[in-house]
C-alpha cells in the first residue's frame, strides 16, 4: 500500500516514515506543501498523511485544492492543533480523519489501514479470494488456513493484486505500489517477486496477461 507523508518536521517525519515502512507501507515523504502538491499530481496514493502547518503551501490549502479538483484520495490530517475548532475545520474542508500530535505509532498505522479499507469499500480487516486470505493489519497470508511465509515485497505485491482480484495491473502500477520515489528498482523486480509468489502459492494464482501485466485469480484446490 502506497502512502504519501507530507511533514516538515524532519525528526518526526523520519520516525513516521520508518514506522510506516516497518508496518509494510511504501512511503513517499514530502517536506512541504508544494512538494506534496507535485507528488499528488505525479503519483497515485492510497492514503495521504498531511500536516497542517507546512511551509510553501499550508496543509489546509492543499486539502482544499485536492477536494476542489475532486481527488478522492483519503486524507488523514496530522497536527499539533488539538482544539475542537481546528478538528472541525479540517474535517469540514474534506479531511477523512484527524490525529493530534503526539500520537502512538500503532494508532497511526491502524487509522491508515481503516482509511484504505474505506476507500476500497471493505468493512472487514481481511481480504479473501477462494482459499487465499490476507490480513493486512497483521501482514498475514493464509492458504487453505495455513500461513504462507512471504517477504515484505512479495506480500505487498500480493496485496495489491488481492485488492482488485481479476483486474490486470501493469508492471509500472505494481512498481508504484511497492517502491517509494527514492528507491532504485531493478528492471525485473516485479517478475522476480511474481516468480517467488508462484513458487509459494502455486502457479495458478497469478496470471500473466502478455504485454499488459498480471492479475490474481482464484485457483482450484
Amino acid at each position: 500500500m502506497k502512502v504519501l507523508l507530507i511533514e516538515d518536521d524532519v525528526m518526526l517525519g523520519r520516525g513516521m516514515e520508518r514506522g510506516l515502512r516497518m508496518a509494510g507501507f511504501s512511503v513517499d515523504w514530502a517536506l512541504d506543501g508544494l512538494q506534496g502538491q507535485d507528488a499528488l499530481r505525479e503519483q497515485e496514493y492510497e492514503v495521504v498523511l498531511l500536516d497542517i502547518g507546512l511551509p510553501g503551501l499550508d496543509g489546509l490549502q492543499l486539502l482544499q485544492q485536492l477536494r476542489a479538483e475532486d481527488q478522492p484520495v483519503p486524507v488523514l490530517l496530522v497536527s499539533a492543533r488539538d482544539a475542537v475548532g481546528d478538528r472541525v475545520a479540517g474535517l469540514n474542508l474534506g479531511a477523512d480523519d484527524y490525529l493530534t500530535k503526539p500520537f502512538d505509532l500503532d494508532e497511526l498505522v491502524a487509522r491508515v489501514h481503516a482509511l484504505a479499507r474505506r476507500r476500497s469499500g471493505r468493512a472487514q480487516p481481511e481480504l479473501q479470494l477462494g482459499r487465499l486470505v490476507m490480513r493486512p493489519l497483521r501482514r498475514e497470508a493464509l492458504l487453505d488456513d495455513q500461513p504462507v511465509s512471504l517477504a515484505a515485497r512479495e506480500y505487498d505485491l500480493l496485496l495489491a493484486l488481492m485488492e482488485s482480484p481479476g483486474t490486470v495491473m501493469s508492471r509500472e502500477q505494481l512498481e508504484s505500489r511497492l517502491y517509494g520515489w527514492q528507491e532504485e528498482v531493478a528492471s525485473n523486480a516485479v517478475e522476480v517477486h511474481v516468480h517467488h509468489l508462484r513458487r509459494k502459492l502455486g502457479t495458478a494464482w497469478i496470471k500473466n496477461v502478455r504485454g499488459v501485466g498480471y492479475k490474481l485469480v482464484a485457483a482450484e484446490a
